[in-house]
């Protein structure tokens, strides 16, 4: 073999080499876009202790997830969920649904509630996915009310502020310190006024 063929041949072959990678370049430039049947997978990290909420008595909750979402939901013994669907809404369904499983409410923050039960010494009201607090009946107005019934009915919405955790855990809310129409914080000067 001369070098003269020799440096045909290697030419030859960088441009055979050279065509091909065009041919590959021009088709992996054409599949940009999903097929609309194509499975998608969303992954999700949840504390190993809400595992157990996450999957419910006997798989009550997992399965309630799967059958609303239409969503195939897996989840391994470290928390790690896998949500995989064609479907992205049902994903974001079944994304939804597990992290108000899982979320914490955060003190300070005002939630939208409804009343759920009315009881001598104030109102319980589920605000935060399935989260249900205590709004004191002297949390409730500005006033004093001889019973938290005078101006709450049950499933009546209402707007309260996370205000924290009691020694043993219990959500405290308080509904007089949110304006109900706007869902705005009411500073403490205004309320002083208003007690006035």
């Amino acid at each position: 073999i001369t070098p003269d063929i020799m440096e045909k041949a290697l030419a030859q072959a960088k441009d055979g080499r050279m065509h091909i990678l065009g041919e590959m370049g021009k088709a992996i430039d054409g599949a940009q876009e999903f097929s609309v049947h194509a499975p998608r997978i969303e992954t999700m990290q949840v504390p190993t202790d809400k595992i157990r909420e996450v999957i419910g008595s006997g798989g009550k909750v997992i399965r309630e997830i799967v059958e609303v979402s239409g969503a195939k939901v897996d989840i391994n013994d470290e928390g790690i969920i896998k949500i995989a669907s064609p479907n992205g809404e049902s994903i974001k369904k079944a994304y939804d649904m597990i992290y108000s499983i899982v979320a914490e409410p955060e003190e300070g923050m005002v939630y939208d509630g409804k009343v759920v039960k009315i009881v001598d010494f104030g109102a319980f009201v589920n605000f935060f996915g399935k989260r249900d607090g205590l709004v004191h009946v002297s949390q409730i107005e500005n006033r004093r009310l001889n019973h938290p019934s005078d101006v709450l009915k049950e499933g009546q919405d209402v707007k309260v502020k996370l205000l924290g955790f009691d020694d043993r855990g219990k959500v405290r809310l308080s509904m007089k310190v949110v304006d109900q129409a706007t869902g705005e914080e009411v500073k403490p000067e205004a309320a002083e006024k208003s007690d006035d």
